[in-house]
């Protein structure tokens, strides 16, 4: 039993080291395509899409992309253990943006949605019921969240699990969003609570 532990360990890291050597820190357009090339075929469903230098993906069979998306640098897409990510059309993500639907999480992104850097999105969380037990040997509860379409999410908001964001709705930036956000409205804060209305026609 400690031996195949072992062995997929290696597997794993072995793999990891190819990716940061020849995939993931690959610079320019060349880099770019290369990444397309490399992960379009892991990923469940895609068309067009890019990623820049530095991003971690982890079990990309479980993340699918809907037609061009773009994926700035040093973002993490985290899936594996059950985990599960869906990236509609048309959508944006900046800079240094983490993804966590691992541990039997599910991230479910809109078309057309616009996320601003530094922003963290996690669907599960720690268990921590027991006070016999560290919080780290608890495990995980999955949860859900879903941004609908024609969301813009702002610089450096946390996402938490079980978490509805409606359509056209904007959350402004540094917010943390661990209730439901009505359909076109501002929400903003910590927590995030409704603002306004986004007054669009």
């Amino acid at each position: 039993m400690k031996m195949s532990k072992f062995i997929e360990k290696g597997k794993y890291e072995l793999k990891d080291w190819l990716e940061s050597l020849f995939i993931r820190n690959l610079p320019g357009t060349a880099g770019i395509h290369m990444r397309r090339l490399y992960y379009g075929r892991q990923f469940g469903q895609c068309f067009f899409f890019s990623l820049s230098v530095g991003c971690k993906i982890t079990a990309p069979e479980n993340i699918h992309f809907g037609d061009t998306v773009s994926i700035m640098h040093n973002c993490c897409l985290h899936a594996h253990d059950n985990g599960k990510i869906n990236i509609g059309d048309r959508v944006s993500i900046n800079s240094n943006v983490i993804l966590g639907a691992a541990n039997n999480g599910e991230i479910n992104i809109g078309n057309d949605v616009l996320i601003g850097p530094n922003v963290v999105i996690r669907a599960s969380n720690h268990r921590y019921e027991l006070k016999s037990i560290p919080i780290n040997k608890q495990g995980h509860t999955g949860g859900k969240i879903i941004i609908e379409d024609d969301v813009w999410i702002g610089a450096n908001v946390v996402i938490l699990p079980n978490v509805l964001v409606g359509k056209g709705a904007v959350i402004g930036a540094g917010a943390v969003v661990n209730r439901d956000i009505p359909p076109y409205a501002m929400a903003g804060g910590v927590p995030a609570k409704v603002i306004s209305d986004c007054c669009r026609i």
